[in-house]
């Protein structure tokens, strides 16, 4: 089988980014970026984010998650820790987190350090989720092998009669990670392939050194 992708082209003419105008912080820059997105190109879960962790197994393994909160200290997401990511974090806490907004010609990619938030602010979120998705956390073994549909539907309709007419509880293998950046990248599609690219690295004293790259 060979198709050929040579033609999928098309020209970024949606903004600019100029090392002059960016904040001395980027997660100023994020939230402005994201609330834009957000507005004038709305799309389906614009909070969509690819994680990248380096397995047990010694590759790197990419998924997407949705992000359910930003702060200056970072970016929190909500997962199993027992799943193959957790554990992949678990051994490795070095991530990398990227955003593609394609309306909006813009990515964003981030690389940072997960740990796990306050028990009791993965409480506060679970509670929050519809009731659905409690059971589905509650119920799953996140990335083991599963014989079969049946199985999992099954299980949920035991727990659905073990919790009817009472609150689910928080498994205590399902919570937040925080991820801190140390890097960020902003990348403004432009026409020409001339890319813009603004790079913040966390220095020591914890200013960020504000750098473009070569697109």
């Amino acid at each position: 089988m060979e198709n050929d992708l040579s033609n999928y082209r098309r020209s970024y003419e949606k903004g600019e980014l100029r090392l002059s105008d960016v904040p001395k912080n980027p997660m100023e820059l994020f939230q402005k970026w994201f609330h834009e997105v957000d507005q004038f190109f709305s799309a389906d879960e614009n909070n969509a984010m690819t994680v990248s962790t380096i397995g047990l197994d010694g590759f790197p393994k990419n998924r997407v998650v949705l992000l359910k909160r930003f702060t200056f200290e970072g970016f929190i997401f909500f997962t199993n820790y027992n799943s193959e990511k957790g554990k992949a974090i678990e051994a490795n806490p070095n991530v990398c987190l990227s955003f593609f907004w394609h309306g909006a010609e813009r990515q964003i990619i981030i690389k940072g350090r997960a740990e796990k938030i306050a028990e009791n602010l993965s409480d506060g979120y679970f509670e929050t989720r519809p009731r659905g998705s409690q059971l589905g956390a509650l119920l799953s073994n996140q990335s083991d092998i599963v014989e079969n549909r049946t199985v999992l539907e099954e299980q949920l309709k035991a727990l659905e009669k073990k919790f009817e007419g009472m609150e689910v509880p928080r498994p205590k293998h399902w919570g937040g990670y925080l991820v801190r950046p140390v890097e960020l990248e902003f990348w403004q599609g432009r026409p020409n392939r001339l890319h813009d690219r603004i790079r913040y690295k966390l220095q020591k004293d914890y200013n960020w050194l504000i750098h473009r790259l070569s697109p």
